[in-house]
């Protein structure tokens, strides 16, 4: 396990060495998600694993990596996607089961990462009527109150098939339901425009969090030398 820890953190570290060489700040990652028989594979080999510990330690060890580069991770997809049936970029997935701890459990084990992402998943345990993006029950009773995290939270693309409505709808819907941001990817000017017109202002809670995850990955910056670093990884999977 020593050795998986230790090449997820470098993993992370490059990755955001790479981004930090471009510009980008904010990285996509790690995956939260149990890797679980049955399910879509739209996870797949994103995820670390079945097993909610491995998982919860591997993808802390790949965020403390992106942290040494200087990039504030995003842990994804709370309150967890892997044991939906169908992709949410296609379609709403939901899921039936009524004890989802294991589930939660990675999400539960890192609060303190700077950012999370929602997921697009209707969780009848949780909330019958809405996909957790748009549920204020489960952004507030799970994401907020039973996994414990306090910090920015992103919606997914809002731009995905599993949800409906127009992009400022689902932008709105997103944010009253507790998000901090709204994500919304394609690029089009129109809709950009309609979401950029409908969503309120960042509010003082999402400011003072925002600022926060900067300046954790801030105050984690490590001084990395690169092929130093690649060369480590490299090893591990020679």
């Amino acid at each position: 396990m020593a050795a998986g820890l230790r090449a997820a953190f470098l993993t992370g570290a490059l990755i955001g060495l790479d981004c930090m060489d471009v510009g980008l700040d904010t990285v996509c990652a790690p995956v939260l998600d149990l890797r679980l028989p049955g399910a879509s594979d739209v996870i797949g080999d994103r995820a670390y694993g079945a097993a909610p510990a491995e998982v919860a330690r591997l993808a802390r060890a790949m965020a403390a990596g992106l942290l040494a580069a200087g990039v504030q991770p995003v842990g994804k997809h709370a309150p967890g996607h892997g044991r939906a049936a169908l992709d949410s970029h296609l379609a709403l997935p939901t899921v039936d089961a009524n004890d989802l701890a294991a589930d939660l459990a990675p999400f539960a084990a890192n609060p303190d990462l700077p950012w999370m992402m929602t997921a697009h998943i209707v969780y009848r345990a949780w909330d019958a009527a809405r996909p957790a993006t748009l549920s204020p029950t489960v952004i507030g009773e799970v994401i907020r109150g039973r996994a414990g995290f306090r910090s920015v939270l992103v919606s997914d693309d809002l731009a995905m098939e599993a949800l409906s409505g127009t992009p400022a709808e689902r932008a709105t819907g997103a944010i009253a339901a507790g998000c901090d941001v709204a994500l919304y990817c394609p690029g089009g000017a129109a809709e950009n425009e309609a979401v950029l017109t409908a969503a309120p202002p960042l509010t003082s809670a999402a400011r003072s969090r925002l600022a926060a995850a900067r300046g954790l990955a801030l105050r984690r910056r490590l001084a990395l030398d690169r092929a130093s670093l690649r060369a480590e990884r490299d090893g591990y999977f020679m």
